[in-house]
């Protein structure tokens, strides 16, 4: 029996199974089953001689964003749109059928554009090339998932439930669990507040199946069998996400008003060009990036080409910024002076851990080369030679 038919045969018990105190532990221990089952489907065969056929672009810009939704929802026609760049869009299904890039220019950064073939139910178990073009999204800082909004509601659930099945949470925040595996000393099991979906026993369950009998675990909140299967697995990418639904203008207003009052959704119309400075901002807003202009000693700030930082791109604090001109820069700093929301007063001597904020100026002092001995008569020593052996000998007096 394969993988994708073991994974199926636990999902019919599942199903079959009541949910109830009594069989809690027997539905945790199917569940750290199919995860276990679903990372052994990621990994490549054995055997396999080379990389396979992908389609992975190199990336390039200050952030990347991948589009993600079903065959013909309009994320070929967005893509061109937004940046400019040719992607074939036609009436029938899966027109692109590789990843094409494009570069939008917006607020003085660079933000690589992705538009992926589309991706159909059962894309997690490598149908219509959907481990590939999932495997591209993990690259990205954020997903556009585009959806039609004359479809049913059930596409936005069918995508997040294949993005999920290979690990990708949307929206979510990494579960407040550590977790650590020791060598010796059995299963350490505390919590820092009263839990109500997992206890000892069940943990204890959830480890053995995956062959771990020493071990520390700390609970930090009230959290669910899934969220520890995820922390044990350790592989999940938690992505913030945007929902696009496309083609409002052929759906009645209360509908879009509808769609658009839903957390993290953002309505247009690729057609009639409507809404996409909305949803150019809500990206923006989204992905976090920080520009910072550099002033040099004594002229005038820079403000052609910032130094475009983000937290989920090394972070946002001063050091990061040294260390994104140079590596070398950061122990020549003395301290640096900062304008902006950031600084409390303009300018404001900060350290290398000050927070920088979004449109800061900053200036680096750097630290001055000592001269040995001082100078001029203020010197410490002479440069004479310190033994006398050492002096040059004068010449002999003529006589």
């Amino acid at each position: 029996m394969g993988i994708v038919e073991r994974i199926k045969e636990i999902e019919a018990e599942m199903a079959r199974t009541q949910k109830n105190k009594a069989t809690e532990y027997h539905l945790g221990q199917l569940k750290a089953k199919i995860a276990k089952l679903r990372t052994q489907l990621l990994e490549p065969p054995k055997g396999s001689s080379g990389a396979g056929e992908g389609f992975e672009v190199t990336k390039f810009g200050h952030g990347r964003v991948a589009l993600i939704g079903f065959p013909s929802v309009g994320k070929s026609t967005l893509l061109t749109m937004l940046t400019g760049t040719h992607s074939e869009a036609a009436s029938y299904e899966f027109t692109t059928l590789t990843c094409i890039p494009g570069i939008i220019h917006y607020n003085d950064t660079k933000i690589q554009l992705l538009d992926l073939p589309g991706i159909i139910e059962g894309a997690s178990e490598g149908k219509g090339r959907g481990r590939q073009v999932i495997a591209v999204s993990k690259s990205a800082d954020i997903v556009l998932m585009v959806l039609d909004a004359s479809k049913s509601e059930g596409h936005r659930q069918i995508l997040t439930k294949e993005l999920e099945a290979v690990g990708l949470r949307l929206n979510k925040r990494p579960p407040q669990i550590y977790f650590k595996k020791k060598k010796t000393g059995g299963i350490s099991f505390n919590s820092t507040q009263q839990l109500t979906h997992v206890d000892e026993k069940l943990c204890y369950q959830i480890l053995h199946e995956y062959k771990i009998h020493n071990a520390e675990v700390l609970f930090r909140e009230d959290a669910t069998v899934d969220d520890l299967i995820d922390v044990i697995e350790g592989n999940r990418k938690y992505m913030k996400c945007i929902y696009v639904y496309n083609k409002i203008d052929v759906v009645g207003i209360d509908d879009v008003d509808r769609l658009a009052r839903q957390p993290n959704s953002v309505v247009i119309s690729c057609n009639m060009k409507l809404n996409l400075d909305r949803l150019l901002a809500k990206m923006w807003e989204e992905m976090g990036l920080v520009r910072v202009y550099t002033k040099p000693q004594g002229q005038q700030p820079d403000f052609t080409d910032p130094v475009v930082l983000s937290a989920d791109r090394g972070g946002c604090t001063v050091e990061d910024f040294c260390n994104h001109i140079h590596r070398s820069l950061v122990k020549d700093v003395k301290y640096v002076l900062v304008w902006g929301t950031s600084a409390r007063h303009y300018p404001q001597h900060c350290g290398l851990a000050h927070m920088l904020a979004d449109e800061d100026v900053v200036q680096i002092v750097k630290k001055k080369e000592k001269e040995d001995g001082g100078r001029g008569r203020f010197k410490s020593h002479s440069n004479a030679p310190a033994r006398i052996s050492d002096r040059e000998k004068k010449a002999p007096l003529k006589t």
